[in-house]
């Protein structure tokens, strides 16, 4: 794998955040080429319609698909997807390596989730677990993770 993409909705604000997605980024560069794409969340009221909710995952689905190339392998965050442990993550990235794909996106919605477009377009749906955790830590979250499995798949030493 030689490329992993994080497409995500909103533009990431909090100093600590943005330090520890830096730091993990840093150490992820002699292993693989880590890119993060930010979409731009849409403006929605506060109590939305189940319309206007779709409408606005649709939107920012059509900016997460159009970050991510035909050839990726796409896994989307979603709460009601698959829970792995940090091997479980490692193996099937290795998987994904070891039958020639180098394209990984790793896509993270908004607030209002994932449009059916992004969830379709996607072969994996992962979950972190069933707790709700906003956006912005969950790229933190899974920047070290993809460290994580990165160590764990080159068989060296990670803090536990």
């Amino acid at each position: 794998m030689n490329i992993i993409q994080i497409v995500c909705v909103g533009k990431l604000k909090e100093k600590y955040l943005v330090q520890g997605i830096a730091e993990y980024s840093k150490r992820l560069a002699p292993y693989v080429r880590l890119s993060v794409h930010e979409v731009p969340d849409e403006k929605a009221p506060e109590n939305m319609s189940e319309a206007e909710m779709r409408q606005v995952q649709e939107k920012e689905g059509a900016g997460i698909l159009g970050h991510i190339k035909p050839d990726t392998h796409v896994i989307a965050l979603a709460i009601g997807g698959q829970l792995w442990s940090s091997e479980d993550l490692a193996a099937h990235m290795d998987k994904l390596g070891t039958y020639g794909t180098s394209n990984v996106a790793f896509v993270i919605g908004g607030s209002n989730g994932l449009s059916e477009d992004v969830l379709k377009r996607a072969q994996t749906k992962l979950s972190f677990g069933r707790m709700t955790l906003p956006h912005q830590l969950m790229r933190l979250v899974l920047v070290e993770q993809i460290y994580r499995a990165v160590k764990i798949n080159r068989g060296e030493p990670y803090h536990k």
